[in-house]
């Protein structure tokens, strides 16, 4: 044990946090699993937690073998990885499925394992990477918005178009998150407005069609409408059913909470354990845990902007900001959900929410960041490799 935690590199601080985060969701899981087994009569507590147990174990895998590689590895990478995300995405939405009437070609089964898998999860984590990539490639250069839209603004909108029919919300973090990062890494402002202007035009064309012809989007665009309606009717009580729960719950929570595993809201909430879990930590713990929780997420995004502006190389930086801030905005948007700040998203809340393999990719990003956190193999000390074709590629992008 002692030989592996010599071998752990990189901000301890970040370390810790995701180590506290993973073990405290433990509770709230086996807690809101409750709702799965005795409501919806699907498996066990326990089933339930070992599997989340084993989702986090194999994410903290995947953090350990992704520090461990040196940052300027990821700019190659990054351009390997886009076509097979692409593929995915196409192949994702080429299943058709289905839930309650509605489009929701969201996930892949991974046969061997057994899980589901969110496709648009990994394609977030390898886009940012991309475009920090091409950012530190025309730093200091005068850039103009017709050379930027091929190599930066294609990609960009073709992952955000292929994600965008079953996942609003997504789409919309991922275009928003890629602007922040453009407008950290100078891009200039002007053609970012643009951009903004051609995403909004983007998304009319797409309602319309959707209007036009249901059939190809079952549902979707109608649920987006009747989310945001719901949110700004503030006197139709009975709008949306999962919200009213969770204001119940977080109202029932007071200031110190009902104890661990004693809430009552679980059992009517039905995302209770993923989408809606910040309601029931409130609940259980009260506004004391709710705010030690958002507390450990702010010392996240903290360690996240020290980390960046530690980084030896432009793309260090902007990779940092690039993976770690989307991680704390989703956070924030979760939470916001709960309290009704935000319309329904079905956005899950990092390293803490069961199911689904969206920890890996919260994981895979921890990783990245931990590596550009590593002061052992900085970018200027690595040698590189003419005889490795990987080095050689990452050294010239």
């Amino acid at each position: 044990m002692l030989r592996f935690l010599n071998k752990i590199n990189g901000d301890k601080a970040i370390w810790a946090v995701v180590a506290l985060l993973s073990l405290f969701s433990f509770l709230p899981v086996y807690s809101a699993s409750s709702n799965l087994v005795y409501v919806v009569g699907s498996g066990t507590a326990v089933g339930y937690l070992v599997k989340h147990a084993i989702l986090l174990l194999m994410g903290f895998g995947i953090i350990y073998g992704i520090h461990r590689i040196p940052t300027h590895f990821f700019k190659g990478l990054s351009l390997i990885a886009m076509p097979v995300v692409v593929l995915l995405l196409l192949y994702t939405m080429a299943q058709g499925t289905v839930i309650d009437g509605a489009n929701a070609s969201r996930w892949i089964r991974i046969p061997i394992v057994g899980f589901t898998f969110q496709t648009s999860n990994l394609a977030s984590v390898v886009l940012m990477i991309y475009v920090a990539r091409y950012l530190t490639k025309i730093k200091d250069q005068a850039i103009t918005f017709k050379e930027s839209i091929v190599p930066l603004w294609l990609p960009v909108f073709l992952i955000v178009v292929l994600i965008l029919p079953a996942n609003f919300s997504t789409a919309g973090i991922i275009f928003s998150m890629v602007l922040l990062l453009c407008f950290l890494g100078g891009y200039p402002f002007k053609y970012l407005l643009g951009i903004v202007a051609a995403g909004i035009l983007g998304l009319t064309l797409f309602v319309l069609t959707a209007k036009a012809a249901p059939d190809l989007f079952p549902n979707r665009v109608d649920t987006w409408i009747s989310r945001i309606e719901n949110f700004t009717d503030p006197e139709d009580t009975e709008a949306d059913y999962q919200i009213e729960r969770a204001k119940i719950a977080i109202a029932t929570g007071g200031i110190v909470g009902n104890g661990a595993g004693k809430s009552v809201m679980k059992n009517f909430l039905p995302q209770s354990s993923s989408d809606f879990i910040y309601a029931i930590i409130v609940e259980e713990y009260g506004l004391v845990g709710g705010f030690v929780l958002m507390f450990f997420y702010m010392l996240l995004l903290f360690r996240i902007v020290v980390v960046s502006n530690g980084a030896s190389t432009v793309f260090g930086k902007l990779l940092v900001l690039g993976v770690g801030l989307p991680i704390v905005f989703q956070a924030l948007i979760n939470m916001a959900v709960a309290v009704e700040l935000f319309p329904v998203t079905g956005q899950t809340l990092p390293l803490i929410s069961s199911g689904g393999t969206s920890s890996w990719m919260t994981c895979l990003a921890i990783g990245i960041i931990l590596s550009a956190s590593n002061k052992t193999t900085p970018k200027e000390q690595v040698e590189i490799d003419e005889n490795n074709p990987l080095e050689v590629l990452s050294g010239q992008l």
